[in-house]
């Protein structure tokens, strides 16, 4: 997910729709990237259905919005109880297209619209070649580091492994309480893992799609993470196995981490408590990696109560420009389609968002296309901090994943 907080409620009576519709109401249900009441998605979908509906007055439109914690739960329960929505903005699509429960996007959207998609976001959302996940969101990560505890200890930004290692030595000889944070924790493991491997020319998966988390790529990464930055004692007091991103953010927002990874959310976090800090692109092994992790949320439409028309003529208007930029920057975050996204390149008060637009077009995202993801995901969770623990064989964790991986595909 790219985001994580909120509160749950509900907007209705807003008018939305296409000429010739006679009393239809749709059904949103979406997540909340906000922090408080005050920043809580809400007041973006309230005020975009207020737009909406002067022009379109034949179509309701009612939301209801989950924190992150619960929404993909609510949909899935709304679903089995046979009463799912019109519209759906969760963090996976698969499952739901697998069953046959999705309109395809070119049966709803117009050709411009989908077109405009960027291309990789786009792909992600495709089965078999067909898209069925609408990208609402998407971010990308860099690397964070303290430029106040940099400066104070002699350093440049890092570009390679070498290099990360050396900065960490020097941060950890000044006292720093975490050299480098490395979040390996249940809550969003899968991301710091994709990041490791995927700067080592790796990934969670082939040129064909094919799962290949034990490839020869991805134990080396883990091999040198291990031995350069765990063993050494440079990934600071809590085990890489019990930290989680919120709590590596969090104590990079109190100054104590000198490198993490990090999405744009992290920028604000920084600012607020005073943190002066600096990105760069992910150190790879041998410099800058060639690709970063990038995530996206997704729109779904369910085709149970038929509502087709309707639906694609909102979305159409979801996905205008005007409104894909009010999003991103409301909660820092980046455009899904390309115009928004030039637009966003070339304005000033977008340019803190700029190094993550730039990783955009080279990032790769998870294997969200497969039904096996979910599953996939949850185990690597659960065991990939167990790759660089004390006396640990990183290769014989990945190659544990990898038989856990090819049986949640068999069954899928």
């Amino acid at each position: 997910m790219v985001s994580a907080l909120g509160m749950a409620a509900v907007l209705g009576g807003c008018g939305i729709g296409s000429g010739g519709s006679d009393g239809v109401t749709l059904r949103l249900v979406a997540a909340d990237y906000g922090d408080s009441e005050s920043t809580g998605s809400q007041r973006y979908w309230d005020e975009l259905a207020e737009s909406y509906e002067s022009g379109h007055p034949d179509v309701d439109v009612e939301v209801t919005v989950y924190s992150w914690n619960d929404v993909d739960r609510k949909v899935r329960e709304m679903v089995d109880a046979g009463d799912a929505p019109d519209l759906a903005q969760i963090g996976a699509y698969a499952d739901y297209a697998d069953e046959g429960l999705l309109y395809r996007a070119d049966d709803l959207l117009s050709i411009p619209t989908q077109a405009d998609f960027v291309p990789q976001l786009a792909a992600a959302g495709r089965v078999n070649g067909v898209q069925y996940g609408m990208p609402f969101a998407a971010s990308t990560r860099v690397l964070f580091y303290n430029r106040t505890l940099f400066a104070e200890a002699g350093l440049s930004a890092p570009r390679s492994w070498a290099d990360l290692a050396a900065a960490a030595e020097a941060l950890k000889a000044d006292g720093v309480a975490y050299p480098y944070a490395l979040p390996l924790g249940p809550e969003e493991a899968q991301a710091e893992t994709m990041q490791w491997m995927l700067s080592g020319g790796g990934g969670y998966t082939d040129a064909t799609g094919t799962y290949s988390i034990d490839s020869p790529e991805n134990t080396a990464a883990f091999t040198w993470l291990k031995e350069n930055l765990v063993d050494k004692d440079l990934t600071g007091p809590v085990p890489p196995a019990k930290l989680n991103r919120a709590d590596a953010f969090a104590a990079f927002a109190k100054g104590e981490v000198g490198m993490l990874n990090g999405h744009p959310s992290l920028m604000a976090m920084a600012e607020k408590q005073g943190v002066k800090y600096g990105m760069v692109p992910t150190p790879g092994a041998d410099g800058p990696s060639g690709s970063t992790l990038g995530v996206t949320d997704w729109m779904t439409a369910f085709k149970k109560n038929g509502h087709a028309e309707e639906a694609g003529a909102f979305l159409d208007f979801v996905y205008d420009d005007e409104n894909v930029l009010d999003f991103s920057r409301r909660y820092d975050l980046l455009p899904v389609t390309g115009s928004a996204s030039e637009t966003m390149a070339a304005a000033e008060e977008d340019q803190d968002l700029k190094p993550f637009l730039d990783e955009l077009l080279t990032s790769e995202l998870y294997p969200v296309g497969e039904t096996s993801w979910a599953a996939v995901s949850a185990q690597i969770k659960k065991e990939i901090g167990k790759a660089v623990a004390p006396g640990a064989d990183p290769g014989a964790v990945l190659r544990l994943l990898q038989t856990a991986a090819s049986r949640a595909d068999d069954a899928s």
